[in-house]
């Protein structure tokens, strides 16, 4: 298949998915009004911390099998090994959900002790959620890998749509507070799962097979301490915040990581229709060439993104938010421009689980985690939400760095390093500018325009891509 027509279907797929993304992103933002009004940042800090405790419970239950079952369906197009895939991956999610929803529930009390939160009940929603998430993705992980991107979005719009309304029903009507919010997360999660159910009721059955999982957890049991040293890098810093400077200091920081989420809204996009897409292409030489090109354009998407969000974010928060939250919009840019590394991070990635050379994932990410921990012990005391900010960055760049070493080793692929580096450069040098000059809502706006341009003289663009824009011009 032609590049051209392999960058539109993985576009049109991202597209797609980034549609249900928007929609919950959105959403998500314009409740920052609700939340700020009915939860002090005391409350956000604690739904803060149970998102991320769902986040580790989810990698380590998993095992893998989320990864393995991308790379395994696309092993064989028979149909009888696809269905097999499916069903051992579906019963082995269920049953580790399950025990794992078990003892949370059985172990609440010394967790919530463990984790600073007042309320056991907080522990106990959140095992529900986790198991709720983690049954939810692997029968929308179908969707993903017949490229059936309209069906994951219609589950993802119709589960946004009830956990809007049991959210506000919880934390509006009968004023629940931090534990409406972690049970309205879930709500809609759980409804449309039990609806999928019935959708793949033919690709779901009694059969497992044993040497195939062994086989799948060879390759995504290395996974997990990459995936959990991930969630170092991502979570840690609410954990930092809380027991250095308070559960007010985690909620003000919260506000600053929901803004700059915006940016999560392309990368969910993009991972969603990654995996299959990357794993889909047969022809290692069409696979390398492919690879380099949605590396660089992710990074100027990516950097742009960051720019408008780094520029715009004092604005944007007061819009959003109460006064005792502005401080948030410090962390913005910094939070942002972690983004794209770690995007292009999730590119490098691709070679090695292509390459089937998982096992040494986890000291890429363990390197970028260890930096990350020792970079918040030393700048959280002095520096509070932005040291953490700080330490966040740092890994995420560090991350994408060892990487790329290892992914060049095992699957080498010529990566266009020159503009991924000036795409990146550029929308840093404008952020830094816009702060400097410090020339309000106007100034912003006009360097958030500016950067294709300026990437123009930088020689960023191929003769083909300058010529395309330009042509407006003409």
């Amino acid at each position: 298949m032609a590049l051209g027509a392999q960058m539109w279907r993985l576009g049109r797929h991202s597209a797609i998915y980034g549609l249900g993304g928007i929609v919950s992103r959105i959403i998500a933002v314009f409740l920052l009004p609700l939340y700020t009004r009915f939860l002090d940042p005391e409350d956000f800090g604690s739904v803060a911390v149970i998102v991320a405790l769902s986040a580790v419970l989810v990698t380590i239950l998993r095992l893998g099998i989320s990864s393995a079952f991308f790379r395994f369906y696309f092993d064989s197009s028979d149909p009888a090994h696809r269905r097999l895939v499916v069903r051992t991956s579906f019963w082995f999610t269920m049953a580790s959900a399950t025990i794992g929803l078990v003892a949370g529930v059985a172990l609440a009390s010394p967790l919530a002790e463990l984790l600073g939160l007042h309320d056991p009940d907080l522990v106990r929603a959140g095992f529900v959620g986790m198991w709720a998430q983690m049954n939810y993705e692997q029968l929308t992980a179908l969707f993903r890998v017949e490229e059936r991107s309209t069906a994951f979005v219609l589950a993802s719009l119709a589960n946004i749509a009830v956990t809007i309304v049991a959210t506000v029903l919880l934390v509006v009507v009968t004023e629940q507070g931090a534990i409406g919010v972690i049970i309205g997360s879930f709500t809609g999660t759980l409804v449309v799962y039990l609806a999928l159910l019935s959708v793949h009721r033919e690709q779901l059955g009694l059969q497992f097979s044993r040497p195939l999982l062994r086989e799948m957890n060879r390759f995504g049991m290395p996974l997990v301490p990459a995936a959990l040293a991930l969630i170092v890098v991502n979570f840690s810093d609410r954990f930092f915040l809380i027991h250095l400077h308070g559960r007010d200091e985690v909620g003000i920081y919260e506000i600053g990581v929901r803004i700059s989420s915006a940016m999560v809204l392309l990368l969910t996009a993009f991972r969603m229709a990654w995996p299959a897409f990357a794993y889909s292409i047969e022809d290692e030489g069409e696979a390398k060439r492919t690879y380099a090109f949605v590396l660089t354009y992710l990074v100027v998407v990516a950097s742009w993104l960051a720019l408008i969000l780094g520029l715009l974010a004092p604005w944007l928060v007061r819009l959003l938010t109460q006064p005792e939250f502005y401080e948030g919009q410090r962390v913005v840019p910094v939070l942002a421009f972690a983004v794209v590394a770690y995007a292009a991070y999730i590119v490098m990635a691709i070679g090695v689980g292509r390459a089937k050379r998982t096992q040494f994932n986890w000291a890429v990410t363990g390197l970028a985690a260890a930096l990350n921990v020792a970079l918040n012990l030393i700048l959280i005391p002095p520096y509070g939400m932005m040291g953490a900010a700080a330490a966040t960055v740092a890994a995420y760049v560090v991350m994408f760095a060892a990487m790329t070493w290892y992914a060049q080793r095992v699957f080498p692929t010529p990566y266009q390093w020159r503009r991924v580096f000036t795409a990146a450069g550029t929308a840093v040098a404008l952020l830094l500018l816009g702060k400097a000059l410090d020339g309000g809502l106007g100034v912003a706006l006009a360097l958030v325009t500016a950067y294709p341009f300026v990437l123009l003289p930088l020689g960023f663009y191929l003769p083909a891509e300058r010529a395309r824009l330009l042509a407006p011009m003409r």
